[in-house]
């Protein structure tokens, strides 16, 4: 017996949607599981998820990496989430977003990539609970990918315990604006809300400086950039028209990154 499942990459927080929002997209990585007398690596982040749903014992575990470790684009949510779903089907269950959710959550630390990579498109999740408002957002996104990582424990370092009410207010009401643009398909309320963020953006920057050089000069077709989780990948949300030449202009501006054209993936984590 052999199951193949693959999970999606996500891009989280976009801007003022700091730990709520996340959109899967369509760069995926994969799990291939077969039964024999396979000694699983219980130590590894997949199998420790599979675990949470079923036992690994008996299965051979073969993982196909797509999605670059340590960018801010969930890979270790795409991990976690492929473990889930794989469970799930050994076990018999329904694979529910939200039960898979409150399984993996400890090990992903925070729950708006994993959404994402569960439940596909646009998500957002408060309390354990998965909203999957929309199955792609009002603008595509552009990648720069660079050579830097950047690791999710010290990007959290960098957060202050506290912040201003004013900032606190200031970054509720541009999410307010994300999420009814998000839901709406509205691209004029998306944009307008892609700067909003006094949360994380900004004690980010100096880990992060591409982001700021970005929204200075926006490439032609651009609505707003936004930082992908931790970073240190940037989203550039674009025109669907001017994609390609969106993303030709950044390639000129950081040859030593990688920039990629993608879309939202509709689905989550699943079969493949």
């Amino acid at each position: 017996m052999s199951i193949r499942v693959r999970a999606p990459a996500s891009t989280a927080n976009l801007g003022p949607g700091f730990d709520c929002v996340g959109v899967a997209l369509d760069l995926w990585n994969e799990l291939e599981l077969e039964e024999g007398d396979g000694e699983p690596d219980l130590g590894h982040l997949g199998v420790r998820a599979f675990c949470r749903v079923a036992e690994a014992e008996g299965w051979t575990f073969r993982w196909t990496d797509r999605i670059p470790r340590e960018r801010g684009l969930g890979s270790s949510a795409s991990v976690i989430a492929l473990g889930l779903v794989a469970g799930s089907l050994v076990a018999g269950k329904d694979g529910d977003p939200e039960a898979l959710l409150a399984a993996g959550t400890k090990l992903e630390g925070h729950a708006d990539n994993l959404a994402a990579a569960l439940a596909g498109g646009v998500c957002l999740t408060w309390g354990g609970h998965i909203a999957r408002i929309a199955r792609r957002t009002p603008a595509e996104p552009v990648l720069i990918v660079p050579p830097e990582t950047y690791a999710t424990v010290a990007a959290r370092t960098s957060l202050p315990p506290t912040v201003a009410h004013s900032d606190a207010t200031a970054s509720l009401a541009r999410a307010s604006v994300l999420a009814a643009g998000l839901a709406a398909g509205d691209a004029n309320l998306f944009a307008a809300a892609l700067e909003g963020d006094r949360l994380h953006e900004p004690y980010r920057r100096d880990q992060t400086p591409i982001l700021a050089e970005v929204r200075e000069e926006l490439p032609t077709g651009a609505l707003g950039a936004t930082l992908s989780g931790a970073g240190p990948a940037v989203v550039v949300w674009t025109e669907p028209d001017a994609t390609e030449t969106c993303a030709e202009e950044l390639r000129v501006r950081y040859l030593q990154a990688e920039v990629r054209v993608l879309s939202v993936a509709a689905e989550g984590a699943g079969p493949a």
